[in-house]
């Protein structure tokens, strides 16, 4: 990212335009963390070079979902806590509304 997001007080995710992303998993070993962000960057550079060949195409995409979940940003969620993912919804629907409306209205 080369803006930044906030993220959600527990870490859990960022904000990006109201809708909450999960951020990956922090407990990742640092060399297993950098592996995976250059794997998944080499997936999207696929994605890229793959436009009008739609078989080329899904290979990619099926990569890029690979790398996103074993970097935890897919897929089951990292945490332990039994605490429900709300990836991808928008803040103002989930238990951090309160929080996103005094960060906005900090803006």
């Amino acid at each position: 990212m080369t803006e930044t997001h906030p993220r959600t007080p527990d870490g859990r995710y960022f904000v990006v335009r109201g809708r909450l992303w999960r951020t990956s998993n922090p407990g990742l070993p640092e060399d297993e963390r950098v592996r995976l962000v250059s794997e998944l960057m080499s997936a999207r550079r696929a994605v890229r070079e793959a436009r009008g060949n739609p078989d080329r195409m899904a290979l990619a995409r099926v990569q890029v979902d690979a790398a996103k979940i074993a970097l935890g940003e897919r897929g089951p969620a990292w945490w332990t806590d039994g605490a429900p993912d709300y990836n991808r919804r928008l803040a103002k629907n989930t238990p951090y509304a309160a929080w996103h409306a005094a960060l906005m209205a900090e803006a």
